[in-house]
């Protein structure tokens, strides 16, 4: 066997060793990339309730006391804080476990992109740390959509089983 053959032969192996690894990529990223996101929207989300829709003082106590919008070189306190704290509280659970199952996942994404630009206003040192990443996976998220292992995945699919000329409905 010739160099030239075996050259060939060993890119046509390493050729389709990559196309399988990134079928396999393409099944396993999105959903790995919605739960390292939900997971500490969610961790958060349940510190704050104590029972179901009963928001935790501590949680009240940090939107009236605690958490402050840094703007334009100045703090401010948030405006109808009892309800910023019953507001956040469910999106901390809610988009999450969205996310997680992949229902609404590219809306989920979004709303959490937003709930973390308003986290970096409240706290602009966590940007390095946690918004940075936070903001990278909602965006891979949104770019990438939902994929194959996710409701809204099974939702597109009966859509499309369902329409008479088998496109999109």
């Amino acid at each position: 066997m010739s160099a030239s053959a075996i050259i060939s032969t060993l890119d046509e192996v390493v050729r389709g060793a990559m196309e399988r690894l990134a079928r396999v990529a393409g099944v396993v990223a999105p959903p790995l990339l919605r739960v390292a996101l939900a997971v500490p929207f969610l961790k958060s989300g349940l510190t704050k309730w104590d029972g179901f829709l009963s928001l935790s003082p501590a949680a009240s106590y940090l939107f009236e006391d605690e958490f402050k919008l840094h703007l334009f070189g100045h703090a401010y306190g948030f405006p109808v804080p009892g309800l910023f704290a019953y507001l956040d509280g469910i999106a901390e659970i809610m988009l999450p476990l969205l996310l997680i199952v992949g229902l609404a996942t590219r809306f989920s994404a979004l709303a959490l992109l937003v709930m973390t630009a308003v986290i970096q206003v409240v706290v602009p040192d966590g940007w390095a740390n946690f918004h940075l990443p936070w903001a990278g996976l909602a965006v891979a998220i949104m770019a990438l959509g939902p994929g194959r292992l996710s409701l809204d995945h099974v939702a597109a699919s009966l859509c499309r089983f369902r329409a008479p000329d088998g496109g999109r409905p």
